[in-house]
């Protein structure tokens, strides 16, 4: 069995308050600001990696990004990733949902005899929850979302567990397939020392645009049909005032307040 898992590199939410807009391109300026796996493709990973203990194979990341994205691939390997594939290429830079799964869809083919593609359910840079729905369309193959659990078998029907509104579904469904996972799915594993030693060892293979069989010229900004119009950060308005009096007069004075504006 062959699972790859498609992991985005994001800004570290730790630095969210130095993420700046190009204001030509309305794209994220990331130069400088450290990255990190993006949080629900951490559960997607994980979920592999217990697919793979269960029923053996092998789990492959797959990431467009920069090079200077390594040490996030280098901790995705450290979670127990076989090996890596980066698309890395100037050419890139600038795409959309669209793009995105177009070089994703490309690269797939070309690594071949795969089973199952794990997404986490959105990206906390992007939101859009797009990717794997596009991606499985590109491939030709069935796409689930909000995924919460898997139990896949040898030879058959998988059974799929996908979250709803009110509860879940459970579907059968046959490999290849394109799953996005929601937090449900599983628990992280912890990285140990031993982990991060091992990784070191693991390959990281760099495919550049050349590299790939691009019949589309949907890459790169220019080749994105989704552009940005505008995005402007709304002024921050607000005023504070102090009540007196003791803390029994204080609160008899907010209740009047809320009772005036219709809250109680």
């Amino acid at each position: 069995m062959r699972i790859v898992v498609s992991l985005k590199p994001v800004p570290d939410l730790k630095h969210w308050n130095r993420l700046e807009l190009d204001p030509k391109t309305k794209t994220l300026v990331r130069k400088g600001i450290p990255g990190a796996i993006n949080p629900l493709d951490r559960h997607a990973l994980e979920a592999a990696l217990r697919l793979r203990e269960k029923h053996g194979g092998e789990v492959v990341i797959l990431s467009m990004a920069p090079e200077d994205s390594r040490p996030v691939l280098k901790e995705a390997l450290a979670m127990g990733a076989d090996r890596a594939v980066l698309l890395s290429d100037p050419a890139f830079a600038g795409s959309d949902t669209l793009g995105t799964a177009y070089a994703l869809s490309v690269a797939l083919e070309r690594l071949e005899g795969v089973d199952l593609v794990l997404c986490g359910d959105q990206t906390v840079d992007g939101g859009t929850a797009q990717v794997s729905a596009q991606l499985a369309e590109f491939l030709g193959i069935p796409n689930l979302m909000h995924v919460s659990g898997i139990e896949a078998t040898d030879g058959a029907a998988w059974l799929v567990r996908c979250q709803m509104e009110h509860g879940y579904i459970t579907v059968e469904i046959k490999p290849p397939m394109v799953l996005s996972v929601t937090r449900d799915v599983g628990q992280p594993r912890y990285v140990t020392l031993m982990n991060i030693l091992e990784a070191d060892a693991k390959e990281i293979q760099v495919w550049s645009a050349k590299d790939l069989p691009m019949r589309e010229s949907w890459i790169g900004l220019a080749g994105s049909p989704t552009q940005m119009g505008d995005l402007f950060v709304p002024e921050k308005k607000g005023s504070a005032e102090m009540l007196a009096g003791t803390p029994a007069e204080q609160a008899a004075q907010l209740a009047d307040r809320l009772h005036r504006l219709g809250f109680c």
